[in-house]
């Protein structure tokens, strides 16, 4: 593995990608209300992210002193580097919005770690996807509002419906990637009622997320024009997505999704 395979491996399995796809979304609730940059909502969002994924992916090994990846001493430099960026982040937030972050943040702990004789929140069939798709939520909309003093009314709850639903859709994809791989006590909705049905189950998705748009007290044509883009673009994932993919066509691309949408909607505006 030479220098740039390397990088692009602790990019990807470090949760450095995934934490870019999260602070975009950021930057897109950022964008919407007319809010500044905040390092610290950045920060906690972004180093909160890369400490929380790696926590979820390789706690059990750490436990049970197992070897992982082909990184393991760079990512787990990288993981506490992460956590401890992420604590200082957390102390310059507002009171209300660090009860806003460690609502989620427990709610990450509880989706990794055993809490009873049945594991974690992440075997419970069929929950796990809500699960993900609440904490990014409100990591990249709720906290973000919150922090800025916002009042929480009518377009902020359709923002937070609208990226539930993105999250939960974009999971799906990588459902029917891993279908193959995933426990079927997991229960996965390809699993329950296979790749075909969860591939319109998706673009029946992607409608209700476009049409949430609509229902805004105030609606942008330029937000119009990118969701139409986007949501072109996931149906197209969601199409051609088998389970006989690479990895990184979920890892990469389709994590990559956020920040295509975000650098769009900067475009767009100028």
């Amino acid at each position: 593995m030479n220098l740039v395979q390397r990088l692009f491996y602790i990019y990807i399995h470090g949760s450095i990608h995934v934490a870019l796809a999260v602070l975009s979304l950021v930057f897109l609730t950022n964008h919407t209300f007319g809010l500044e940059f905040d390092p610290a909502v950045s920060g906690f969002a972004f180093f909160g992210t890369v400490f929380g994924y790696n926590f979820i992916k390789y706690e059990e090994y750490l436990r049970l002193r197992q070897p992982f990846g082909n990184q393991p001493q760079t990512i787990t430099v990288l993981s506490v580097f992460s956590l401890i960026a992420g604590a200082a982040c957390f102390f310059l937030l507002g009171f209300k919005t660090q009860l806003t972050a460690a609502l989620f943040g427990v709610l990450a702990v509880f989706y990794a770690v055993p809490i009873s004789k049945r594991g974690n929140l992440r075997s419970l069939a069929g929950i796990k996807i809500y699960i993900v798709a609440l904490c990014w939520g409100g990591v990249t909309v709720l906290m973000p509002l919150v922090n800025a003093g916002l009042y929480l009314g009518h377009d902020a709850w359709l923002k937070f419906a609208q990226r539930f639903l993105l999250v939960i859709i974009l999971i799906l994809i990588f459902e029917i990637i891993d279908i193959s791989e995933d426990d079927p006590l997991l229960e996965t909705v390809p699993q329950q009622i296979g790749v075909k049905k969860t591939k319109l189950l998706n673009l029946f998705l992607l409608l209700l997320f476009y049409g949430v748009e609509f229902l805004k007290a105030r609606v942008y044509p330029h937000y119009i024009l990118v969701n139409t883009v986007i949501v072109l673009l996931v149906a197209l994932f969601t199409i051609f997505a088998t389970p006989n993919r690479s990895k990184y066509y979920t890892l990469f691309w389709v994590e990559s999704i956020p920040v295509f949408w975000y650098a769009l909607v900067v475009v767009s505006s100028w």
